[in-house]
């Protein structure tokens, strides 16, 4: 009898043990499936990042975009080169910017509609683009070219719509090809004019002039503001994060 509940006992504990094991197995093979469910997500996601970057990246001469936006924008606005708003508007702001600079473009997007539908358009500041190479030497060509259409009156549709189209800093998107496209598409009318204008030594030396500036008043990336009014000790730099800070700036220059 005693033999009996031995043999019994140890049966038990074997399939104890086997019912442990078993279990460890289904866990392991569970955690191993979830795992694999996990990699399978993320590479998911990776692949959809990395389709939906290359087909907003910009930088395309055959696909411009938002010309018609950007028309809208600045619709009725005066502009004298890369001036934007009335010339007898008692404060300017003077923005330092590489067309290049990815944080231009965002502010250019999402902030300074916001100041140009404002006091801009109200008569009350202007605004004038001042070209500040940091990138590399393919903003200079691209700064002489906004210059350019800025002589014809379409400089404030050349910089914005270079933002809206613009690509991957530094991949070599800004191509004669590029610049032509932007140009055309800002409705700038004699090509011709505005090739020989922005290949010319005044204005590749006035971008240069500009980047010197915005280094004298201390500023050492972009986008950068400075102002100018009133109440102002000549061109004051100011720090802005939002178009908060510029209305509030323009308030306090008046």
């Amino acid at each position: 009898m005693s033999n009996q509940r031995e043999r019994e006992k140890r049966r038990e504990a074997r399939l104890q043990e086997e019912s442990q094991v078993e279990g460890q197995d289904r866990r392991k093979k569970l955690l191993q499936a979830g795992a694999a469910a996990i990699f399978l997500a993320i590479i998911a996601v990776a692949v959809l990042i990395v389709v939906s970057a290359s087909s907003s990246d910009g930088g395309d001469a055959e696909n411009i975009k938002d010309a018609a936006v950007v028309d809208q924008e600045l619709s009725g606005i005066p502009q004298d080169g890369l001036v934007l708003g009335d010339p007898n508007a008692p404060v300017e702001i003077v923005e330092f910017g590489d067309l290049q600079c990815p944080i231009c473009k965002g502010f250019s997007e999402e902030q300074l509609p916001q100041v140009i539908q404002g006091p801009i358009a109200e008569g009350r500041a202007r605004i004038a683009f001042h070209n500040f190479i940091v990138i590399n030497e393919e903003s200079e060509p691209a700064g002489a070219a906004a210059l350019a259409a800025g002589a014809q009156g379409r400089g404030w549709n050349y910089v914005d719509l270079f933002y809206r189209n613009q690509g991957v800093e530094r991949s070599g998107y800004v191509t004669e090809e590029f610049l032509t496209a932007i140009a055309e598409s800002a409705g700038v009318k004699d090509i011709a004019q505005w090739n020989k204008d922005r290949k010319s030594t005044k204005l590749t030396a006035e971008v240069k002039e500009t980047s010197e500036e915005a280094r004298q008043l201390g500023f050492g990336g972009t986008p950068s503001f400075a102002i100018r009014g009133p109440q102002t000790n000549g061109l004051e730099p100011i720090e802005v994060l939002d178009a908060r800070d510029l209305e509030a700036a323009i308030e306090a220059a008046s």
